[in-house]
């Protein structure tokens, strides 16, 4: 799953995560930030609604990292090019620097499970100390091969805790109608 695999989806329509629009869980998240300076990351953004609410709300330093220049080419066609708005195609994994505040949104789901312990680490080294790392986690098993994989709340928590000082995995009650109760709610706190 490489960066040709994303641009194909993307120029296929093969973009079943996207709703159209800004989750509520994410617009939650943000609306609970009131440092509009805050260093804010959102790995594998796709089509990035949640950039264009951060954009409208003020924040200043945004970044988004994705491995299809497709999606990034898509985002900046919609919102332009913006002082507040720093966007890099590239590895997740290979990404440098620090973070008040990571927003999860399907970027975990479409990783190869075997990645979630690296996923996890390199999370808690983007993180200042003090940040969180803050969405949605899938809290199904899928019965289909993925992407999107899915997991169990107790897998998250195995993950999870070992590395982050605080976790909280909830079910997510503000997930749109077709994802209610399939969507788990994640903070984990550097």
């Amino acid at each position: 799953m490489n960066a040709n695999y994303w641009n194909t989806r993307y120029e296929a329509g093969q973009t079943g995560w996207d709703l159209g629009q800004l989750s509520p869980p994410l617009k939650a998240i943000i609306d609970s930030v009131t440092d509009k300076d805050a260093a804010i990351l959102i790995p594998g953004a796709g089509s990035g609604y949640e950039v264009d609410y951060l954009l409208q709300q003020g924040f200043r330093n945004v970044t988004v990292v994705d491995l299809a220049p497709l999606a990034l080419e898509r985002l900046h066609e919609r919102v332009g090019k913006q002082p507040a708005l720093k966007t890099i195609a590239g590895d997740f994994f290979e990404l440098q620097g620090q973070y008040d505040l990571i927003l999860e949104q399907t970027f975990f789901c479409a990783l190869d499970p075997a990645l979630r312990p690296a996923y996890v680490q390199h999370m808690h080294e983007l993180l200042k100390p003090g940040g969180r790392l803050a969405g949605i986690l899938f809290g199904i098993t899928f019965e289909r091969a993925g992407p999107p994989f899915g997991g169990s709340v107790g897998e998250y928590r195995a993950l999870f805790e070992p590395v982050f000082s605080q976790v909280r995995l909830e079910p997510c009650e503000l997930s749109v109608k077709p994802r209610l109760g399939s969507e788990w709610w994640l903070e984990a706190v550097r």
